[in-house]
């Protein structure tokens, strides 16, 4: 976003909403990035998911 196009922004459309379009365009990466690592996260949840009563139900060393 250009000054100038920031400064049309403010005068069209007011204070407020401008700095929220900014704040907007700075932290699109870091959503992102929050987004990614949420997905990684479900999937590592998933797969726990499955692997904890394989590791509780022993064979060998049952604990329940």
């Amino acid at each position: 976003m250009e000054v100038n196009e920031l400064i049309n922004l403010i005068v069209n459309n007011g204070f407020p909403v401008a700095v929220s379009a900014y704040l907007l365009i700075r932290l699109e990466k870091q959503i992102v990035s929050l987004a990614s690592s949420i997905n990684k996260l479900n999937t590592i949840i998933y797969m726990l998911q499955n692997e904890i009563p394989k590791i509780i139900y022993c064979e060998k060393y049952p604990l329940i």
